[in-house]
């Protein structure tokens, strides 16, 4: 078993395992090596939560299963709703369902089971995040129609993935924080962290979102002004970590991490041109796992000082 990166239009999608087997099958089909882009954030809510209220090990445990079972049931679901689109385009027509390595059927089955160990382990951390659950679920299940009506899906994924670090945060605490736009500001960072990205991944679909009208920031307004909107989100992404850094009285570790971010955030866009888009792969894959790793990396090592 090994992990292909090649993008190759008609070809295997990137970041998908070489192999048979129906294991391997269900990890290419939500694509989790991707789990790595938002789950170090949902941790570094984790830590953000250990200065007003003790963790345990069991708790981090049921935090990562819930993220995910909510990532896989997102995905999967994703999968199933974008069948037919998947199908037409080259790109994406190798993918479980189209090709027909998946049914339907046993991809539904994925789903259910995933979205009920998600409501399982929101039980498991206390009654706020149990309530919470289907709420949290719903959104990410919508997102997937979001690309049939609306410009700003991208954003909609974004929200749903800055539900991480918020789900965190409460599952140690059981309570918002305080001061209340703490969390508000960590969930606004990783939204235009993950809506900048994935404004950069559908560059690649621009012609094909256009003529099958599908709706996207490159198809609409062009892709220079989308790698412009792209910068303006992760700029934004920047200034609301430092704001909740503040929020939550980290030390100076924090907001290193916070730089650090920005300069990673700054490579990352060096790597996209307007008229180059070859080295899309390593700044969607490869950077975005960099950032949400080393920054939890300075959250954590600046807990263990403290």
């Amino acid at each position: 078993m090994s992990l292909d990166k090649d993008t190759r239009a008609g070809g295997r999608e990137g970041q998908t395992f070489r192999g048979q087997g129906a294991l391997l099958r269900h990890v290419n089909l939500v694509r989790l090596p991707h789990t790595v882009f938002a789950l170090p954030f949902a941790l570094v809510g984790v830590v953000l939560a250990s200065y007003v209220a003790p963790i345990t090990i069991s708790v981090v445990l049921w935090v990562v299963v819930a993220f995910t079972t909510a990532r896989f049931a997102a995905m999967g679901f994703n999968r199933i709703v974008d069948r037919e689109i998947d199908a037409r385009n080259p790109r994406t027509r190798s993918r479980e369902i189209p090709s027909g390595a998946m049914t339907v059927r046993e991809a539904g089955v994925a789903v259910i089971l995933a979205s009920l160990l998600f409501v399982i382990a929101a039980w498991q951390l206390n009654t706020l995040c149990l309530l919470l659950a289907p709420v949290a679920l719903a959104w990410v299940l919508f997102y997937s129609y979001t690309k049939r009506f609306t410009r700003w899906s991208h954003l909609v994924l974004g929200v749903g993935l800055s539900i991480a670090p918020v789900g965190g945060y409460l599952a140690i605490t059981g309570r918002w924080s305080d001061p209340w736009w703490m969390l508000i500001a960590l969930a606004i960072a990783v939204a235009t962290w993950v809506g900048g990205f994935d404004i950069l991944y559908a560059l690649q679909d621009v012609s094909f979102d256009r003529e099958n009208g599908l709706y996207s920031v490159p198809s609409t307004f062009g892709e220079a002004n989308a790698l412009g909107i792209a910068r303006a989100l992760h700029i934004t992404t920047v200034a609301a970590l430092a704001i909740a850094g503040l929020g939550a009285g980290a030390g100076a570790l924090y907001f290193v991490g916070v730089l650090v971010a920005a300069v990673l955030l700054l490579y990352e866009h060096s790597l996209v041109k307007v008229d180059d888009f070859s080295r899309l792969d390593a700044a969607f894959f490869t950077m975005n796992g960099v950032i949400s790793i080393v920054f939890l990396g300075f959250v954590f090592t600046e807990r263990l000082l403290r």
